[in-house]
């Protein structure tokens, strides 16, 4: 399965409980076929205390399963597919909405 999102990408959230909310990727997890998205999909984790940092109960990010995260197009701001073309001899992503190369 080939994955159009990368790191650092803008997303937004088109299923589930985070659903309409959005976020910058911060992790793919290719393996996976999941994404770790800042600020969403907050879930509580036990941690125990070590030398090092104290114990608690703290929020991390899960991880997002990739199909239920779009890509944000630059110029409305609505969620979009990605195609792909070449210009100038490389290859770019570009939004099929508006048509506008995504950096």
């Amino acid at each position: 399965m080939k994955i159009n999102i990368k790191k650092g990408d803008k997303v937004i959230v088109i299923a589930g409980n985070n659903k309409g909310q959005s976020g910058e990727v911060r992790e793919v997890l290719r393996a996976k076929n999941r994404v770790i998205v800042s600020g969403l999909n907050l879930v509580k984790k036990h941690t125990k205390a070590t030398q090092d940092e104290e114990g608690g109960i703290n929020e991390v990010e899960a991880p997002l399963h990739i199909s239920n995260v779009a890509l944000v197009d630059p110029k409305s701001g609505d969620a979009t597919r990605i195609g792909r073309k070449k210009v100038d001899g490389k290859a770019v992503r570009y939004s099929k909405k508006s048509g506008e190369i995504i950096k």
